[in-house]
């Protein structure tokens, strides 16, 4: 391969990168400290698409501290949404929610979202609610993979012992919502 040949296929490779990494959609997520933790919200074309704790490995986007006047609309909505809750004056949230998964773990996070106010279901009711009563593990994998966490309850779905199991905010956290929800909770 001669000079020339090589330089044109850098700058082939140069163009070709640059323009990938142009293409390249990161999304912004907003923070805030709450009184439960800090929480992140990312949003896309005016839905929530995905809540992230500080402790949380899953930010992988573009991160900045939240700010009503600069924030999309729906982020604004789900943090005054949130303040709601956390004050007792909400018991369910009405801000437009997207989240990515396959057709299973939609259905998971549908029947999530039928958990009422106050009240907890086992993996194996929620396995009940979506119709395949053997597929426990595979509810707490689509609960563990809700990218919509708080907005989407899988806060309130426990072990059927009775224990506090898994949360992406940690089961600290967890315990504080399901307190939160209902003050006469217990973990047995």
């Amino acid at each position: 391969m001669n000079t020339f040949t090589i330089l044109i296929k850098c700058l082939y490779f140069r163009i070709a990168f640059n323009t990938l990494r142009n293409l390249r959609v990161d999304f912004m997520i907003y923070f805030k400290e709450t009184s439960v933790c800090q929480i992140g919200i990312e949003e896309k074309d005016g839905f929530i698409t995905k809540t992230v704790f500080e402790n949380s490995s899953s930010n992988s986007g573009e991160s900045c501290h939240f700010d009503a006047a600069s924030a999309p609309a729906a982020v604004v909505e789900a943090f005054s949404q949130l303040e709601e809750y956390f004050s007792g004056e909400r018991k369910e949230f009405t801000v437009p929610l997207a989240p990515a998964g396959t057709p299973f773990m939609k259905n998971v996070w549908e029947a999530l979202c039928t958990i009422p106010y106050g009240k907890t279901a086992t993996y194996k009711e929620i396995a009940n609610a979506v119709g395949n009563p053997k597929a426990c593990r595979a509810v707490g994998m689509a609960n563990n993979k809700n990218p919509i966490a708080i907005f989407i309850p899988c806060h309130r779905v426990i072990g059927s012992s009775g224990k506090l199991v898994g949360y992406a905010g940690g089961t600290d956290v967890k315990q504080k919502l399901l307190i939160l929800e209902n003050e006469n909770f217990l973990e047995k």
